[in-house]
């Protein structure tokens, strides 16, 4: 690949799903050339598709991924051939094909009881199976390439898929009075502004290392909830606060999810800005 600044071939797996809805067009903006594959057109797990798509292209974001956080509790193994075989299998096609890899990750690398924001390089620690199948990933992809690129990113909304954002919205149609979870703190993220950092990574020459892919500031669900209300022109006060206690779910969530952008800085790579400024455009967008 360039050293920045030039024409890519980039291979976008997990084409179907809501951040290559927003990042496939603004690769194609910034005059890359982008091969979009689905699952349909390239299954993860398995390691021959990945050596035949991957040949030709200059990087690859794989995107591809088992979210489905609460099913992952009792299907860690289908959520690990994706999450984690599928991105080793990417990492070694990479790898032969003297490309480079972005590997999307996510916050639930850790365990969430920290107080400060977490750095690129603290210890991962998940405390669900679908954060030790993306940092089972994580490691596949730092052993394999290490020259890798890891994009760790949380509470993501966009107007390509189902997302917190959407479901407040369409529950404000439907109820009176809402309840929504105020102790888990978080940085909500558009999925619009996570390609744009992954368009100034391409254009920086994709740095090696672990960036944190998140908007600045932090809230809880019921501010997010809150937020997206008063945006919309809707009563806030309708949204009362509520514990993580009083809406049991399989898997555990980290408590504490904020994400330090220092390793960005140090590259020279501007991060996300503000989450609430992120959110007004996607609202006004709608």
């Amino acid at each position: 690949m360039t050293d920045g600044g030039g024409a890519l071939r980039v291979l976008v797996t997990g084409a179907s799903g809501m951040l290559a809805h927003d990042l496939v067009p603004a690769l194609r903006a910034a005059g890359h050339a982008v091969t979009a594959l689905g699952r349909p057109d390239l299954d993860v797990t398995d390691a021959a598709e990945c050596l035949a798509g991957v040949a030709g292209h200059d990087v690859v974001v794989n995107a591809a991924a088992w979210t489905a956080v609460d099913d992952a509790e009792t299907h860690e193994a289908q959520a690990f051939s994706v999450n984690a075989v599928g991105a080793a299998n990417l990492a070694r096609a990479v790898a032969r094909a003297g490309a480079r890899l972005v590997q999307l990750s996510t916050d639930y690398v850790f365990d969430g009881t920290a107080t400060t924001p977490y750095a690129a390089d603290h210890p991962v620690a998940p405390c669900s199976a679908y954060g030790r199948t993306k940092a089972a990933g994580e490691w596949a992809v730092r052993a394999q390439c290490p020259d890798g690129v890891v994009v760790r990113t949380a509470w993501l909304y966009g107007s390509g898929g189902p997302n917190f954002v959407a479901t407040m919205l369409r529950l404000a149609s439907e109820r009176d009075t809402l309840s929504v979870v105020d102790d888990q703190v978080g940085q909500p993220t558009s999925t619009v502004e996570v390609s744009a950092l992954l368009v100034r990574l391409l254009d920086a020459g994709l740095p090696a290392g672990i960036f944190h892919g998140t908007a600045a500031g932090r809230t809880t669900w019921y501010g997010l909830a809150r937020a997206t209300f008063e945006l919309s022109g809707l009563d806030p006060d309708r949204i009362a606060p509520a514990t993580t206690a009083g809406f049991p779910r399989p898997a555990r969530r980290p408590a504490y999810g904020v994400l330090s952008h220092d390793s960005l800085t140090a590259a020279g790579i501007e991060p996300i800005g503000d989450w609430r400024d992120g959110l007004r455009a996607h609202l006004a967008g709608r």
